[in-house]
C-alpha cells in the first residue's frame, strides 16, 4: 500500500523532486510527412534543440516503417499478433512521457501516415494486458505542423483533433507549434515560427478537457 507523506517537503526536497522528474522525461517525435526531412520535421528539430540535455529523445519517421492500414479487431477476442512496425511504435509510444505528433497540414488535418499511426491507438486501448489508457494518462501530447496557408486559423481542425485525443486519454496538451512553408526548407525563413520553437516545449501542458467537461465543471 502506498503511504503518503505526513508533511510537505521543504523547498530543497521539492526542487530535487522536480529535477528527478525532468531527468525522467523522454520525448518521442513521430514524423508523419510524405517528404523526407520536410519542413515539419525541420521545425520539430529546431524546437528539440532547445530541450534540456537531461530529456530523452527518440525520433521515428513513419515512412521508414511498413505499417499496414489499421484493421479494427477490438471485438474479435484475443490473439493480437503485431507486426514489427506496430510493435516498434507501441513500445516507443508507451515508453515516452511526451509524444510529439509532427505532421504537415494536409487538407486541414493529419497526413495519412500520421492518421494511420493514431488509428492503431484504438487497437492498443483494448489490447489484453496493455493498459494503454492507464499508461497514457498524465503524459503530454504536443503537435508540430507546417502549412502553406499563412492564416493559422486553418489549422483549427488539427488542433481540435489533437486536443480531443489528449482529453480522451487524460493527457496534458501543449498545443501546436505552427510554421509556414511549402517548398523544401522554406520554414527556415519563418522567423516567427523559429522564435516560437525556442520556447515551445517549455510551455504549459494543462490537462486536456472536453468542452462538455469544462461546462459541467463550471456549472
Amino acid at each position: 500500500m502506498t503511504s503518503f507523506p505526513t508533511q510537505a517537503p521543504d523547498q530543497a526536497q521539492a526542487q530535487n523532486q522536480d529535477q528527478n522528474q525532468d531527468q525522467d522525461r523522454s520525448f518521442l517525435f513521430v514524423l508523419g510527412s510524405s517528404r523526407p526531412d520536410g519542413n515539419t520535421a525541420q521545425l520539430a528539430r529546431a524546437a528539440a534543440e532547445h530541450l534540456p540535455a537531461a530529456y530523452g529523445r527518440r525520433w521515428i519517421d513513419l515512412n521508414d516503417l511498413v505499417l499496414p492500414d489499421f484493421q479494427d479487431g477490438r471485438h474479435e477476442g484475443e490473439g493480437w499478433q503485431p507486426g514489427e512496425a506496430e510493435a516498434t511504435l507501441h513500445e516507443a509510444t508507451v515508453a515516452a512521457t511526451d509524444i510529439v505528433i509532427a505532421t504537415p497540414l494536409y487538407w486541414y488535418s493529419f497526413s495519412a501516415q500520421t492518421k494511420r499511426y493514431l488509428d492503431y491507438w484504438s487497437g492498443w486501448l483494448t489490447l489484453p494486458g496493455s493498459d494503454f489508457a492507464a499508461r497514457m494518462a498524465g503524459r503530454r501530447l504536443w503537435g508540430v505542423t507546417v502549412m502553406a496557408d499563412r492564416d493559422e486559423v486553418v489549422a483549427g481542425g488539427l488542433d481540435t483533433s489533437l486536443h480531443h485525443t489528449a482529453a480522451y486519454l487524460k493527457m496534458g496538451y501543449g498545443g501546436i507549434l505552427l510554421g509556414n512553408g511549402s517548398r523544401p526548407g522554406q520554414v527556415a525563413a519563418d522567423e516567427r515560427a523559429m522564435r516560437r520553437a525556442k520556447t515551445f516545449f517549455a510551455g504549459p501542458t494543462p490537462l486536456a478537457r472536453f468542452p462538455h467537461e469544462e461546462t459541467a465543471e463550471a456549472a
